[in-house]
């Protein structure tokens, strides 16, 4: 496992960087399953604006306006918070590279370098502003196209998504949260994918109201999207090893998957980030020197393979699909089945009513694949109303 891509690239090449001990292997990949996601996105946004489905909007927008006290006062507060950390994490640097998410975090840093970083970031601002001034500031008309709001949906759909995704954890570990709350919001650990992605969706459906653009269009052109990203993301849950694995698999490997590597049925997770299960023997790494015993079904490699075939599915049926919105219907029965699936051989907290035992993620899966073929229904019904 590689907590983090310095230890993969150590280990792959042969080559020690210790500053990539800040690039934490799970957060990699959910940086690289954004773009992946945002580059489907617009081609499909592109695709539904050429055949008509989607349409340009109008905006006005002030130009030669001299530099607001607002522009300057948010130019020179981001500004300070990347002086104040940067000045502190280059003076501290080994410190920071063992524990970069604690840095971050912690209200340590310099005040200096904030304080140069934010004066820097209020000059560039103000000259940028001076440049393009015009004696008479005018209005000025400009289309935007829908693909052009990926950026701020990716950006949105990011935050929205951590702090849906803590949001949900939390409530999944009431106990934990209660014990320590601000170190639970705080901490980049304990992410629920669900929570995610409903705040996420609520979130973007109203960024899409308020910038005229189709809801059902807007949805369907997201659902190639969600099902690859996901499944990106979920390879750095595998390499990292964040603890969210399968349930213990002491079965011998049955004879159909003789071809394929032990560690495809059953994987005791060396050197994972969590630093969960027992110490590894003669363990040479600087820490992180647990595996997992017993060995458990590597989950998150199966949600990958899983989802990169819906993907597959998703992509080339899209076409074919006339009615808006129900191709995001199909996807929802797709994630709701796949989770589904995989929580029967996954970790996870079980809650009980009247004797009856399920996972939050079964739950909201089962909603979802309700939801997907009410979706359905729903969008052929109004399939003529919808523009």
């Amino acid at each position: 496992m590689y907590p983090s891509l310095y230890y993969a690239i150590k280990d792959l090449l042969g080559i020690d960087l210790p500053f990539l001990k800040m690039v934490q292997m799970f957060g990699f990949f959910v940086a690289i399953s954004f773009l992946i996601a945002a580059y489907f996105w617009i081609k499909e946004l592109k695709r539904k604006e050429q055949e008509g489905l989607l349409k340009t909007t109008t905006v006005k927008i002030l130009k030669g306006q001299k530099a607001t006290i607002g522009e300057l006062f948010s130019s020179g507060l981001i500004g300070f918070l990347i002086g104040y950390k940067l000045l502190y994490i280059l003076f501290n640097f080994s410190a920071f590279t063992e524990n970069t998410q604690g840095y971050l975090l912690s209200s340590k840093g310099n005040l200096l370098g904030g304080i140069i970083l934010a004066g820097i970031s209020i000059y560039m601002k103000y000259r940028e502003k001076e440049k393009s001034k015009l004696a008479t500031p005018i209005w000025n008309e400009e289309k935007i196209h829908p693909y052009q709001h990926v950026g701020n949906m990716t950006l949105i759909a990011a935050f929205a998504g951590l702090l849906g995704a803590k949001i949900f954890h939390n409530l999944e570990n009431w106990d934990t949260f209660i014990s320590d709350p601000v170190g639970a919001l705080l901490s980049f650990d304990g992410l629920t994918m669900y929570g995610g992605l409903i705040l996420a969706s609520i979130v973007l459906i109203y960024y899409g109201k308020k910038n005229s653009i189709s809801i059902p269009h807007l949805i369907d052109s997201a659902a190639p999207s969600l099902m690859i990203g996901y499944a990106v993301g979920r390879i750095g849950c595998h390499l990292s090893g964040d603890g969210d694995w399968g349930i213990d698999n002491v079965s011998p490997k049955p004879n159909w998957l003789s071809w394929s590597p032990d560690w495809l049925w059953s994987y005791d997770y060396p050197h994972n980030v969590v630093n969960y299960g027992e110490p590894i023997l003669n363990c040479n790494a600087d820490k992180y020197c647990n595996h997992l015993v017993p060995a458990v079904f590597p989950t998150p490699f199966y949600e990958t393979l899983m989802c990169l075939f819906l993907f597959i599915i998703i992509w080339n049926i899209r076409k074919r699909i006339k009615t808006p919105g129900v191709l995001f219907s199909i996807y929802l029965i797709f994630n709701g089945t796949e989770r589904f699936l995989i929580e029967k051989i996954r970790v996870n907290t079980l809650y009980h009513v009247n004797g009856f035992g399920f996972t939050q993620a079964e739950l909201i899966s089962t909603i979802l694949f309700i939801l997907g073929l009410a979706g359905i229904f729903y969008f052929k019904k109004l399939e003529h109303k919808i523009k």
